[in-house]
């Protein structure tokens, strides 16, 4: 076969494989399109909720229903729950929701890194931030939470969240010290006091606290401390027995570093 005739099959080939792959693009599109405004999805009756995913029971999703329903008749704030998977209503719940700048609309979706998705009203930034969603999200929409405790508990525990921020006029973080959370605050208190034990022994003979070095080296151990370990506690719990736990972790390590160059310098003589 002649070069020309072998380069002209070439150039066909390739400009019919293009046509396919616009076509195949076109038809794959084509459904998600639909999709992203489908009407058809929408209930009959009114309801704060849409569970296309089931992630629900039928008991959660009435008791559910009436608490957001009691919870706008006495506040005016909205908040909307829409579950999908495969099949999503799209913009067609801002009409059906009447959405505006005093709404939540929680979306979760298990086809993401993480479940939870907010659309948030311009109002509702007033008394909750844009930090809050974010730590709102990362806490209840992990994979690991939902692997743990299921999607229904998930959309619950988020929403008791907003709930109770609204009713209480905001909040600059969300409610509750998970677990592992204060764990991470235990340990910045720990090093905290640490930090200062080491900066406050004594370097001269007869100080019994070297007060300069430990003032010098407060923006350290003060961070870890007060910022790190005293903050989110104070700020998420009014419980008392997480900030003694912290306040402790920080005179046991404060006390361990003041105490041990002067143990090692015993030991030392007595050798």
């Amino acid at each position: 076969m002649p070069h020309s005739s072998i380069k002209s099959l070439a150039k066909a080939t390739v400009q019919v494989a293009m046509v396919c792959l616009v076509f195949l693009a076109s038809w794959g599109v084509m459904p998600a399109a639909h999709a992203y405004d489908n009407p058809e999805l929408l209930p009959d009756e009114p309801t704060s909720i849409i569970d296309l995913a089931k992630s629900l029971t039928d008991v959660q999703e009435g008791t559910l229903n009436d608490r957001l329903s009691q919870l706008e008749q006495e506040t005016g704030w909205k908040l909307r729950v829409l579950t999908q998977y495969d099949r999503t209503p799209g913009r067609a719940v801002k009409d059906f929701w009447g959405l505006d700048d005093h709404s939540v609309m929680l979306v979760a979706d298990p086809r993401g890194g993480n479940l939870l998705n907010f659309s948030v009203g311009d109002a509702v930034y007033d008394l909750l931030p844009r930090t809050f969603w974010i730590e709102l999200q990362t806490r209840y929409g992990n994979q690991f939470f939902v692997r743990e405790n299921g999607e229904d508990n998930s959309i619950l525990e988020a929403l008791g969240s907003i709930e109770q921020c609204l009713r209480q006029g905001g909040c600059q973080v969300v409610p509750g010290l998970p677990q592992e959370q204060w764990i991470l605050t235990l340990i910045t208190s720990i090093v905290g006091g640490v930090v200062c034990g080491f900066a406050a022994h004594p370097r001269k003979e007869g100080q019994v606290f070297a007060w300069q070095w430990a003032l010098i080296f407060s923006p350290l151990w003060g961070i870890l401390f007060i910022a790190f370990g005293i903050g989110p506690v104070v700020t998420r719990t009014s419980d008392l027995l997480p900030l003694v736990r912290n306040v402790a972790g920080f005179a046991i390590g404060f006390l361990v570093a003041y105490l041990t160059p002067s143990l090692n310098s015993s030991s030392t003589s007595e050798t």
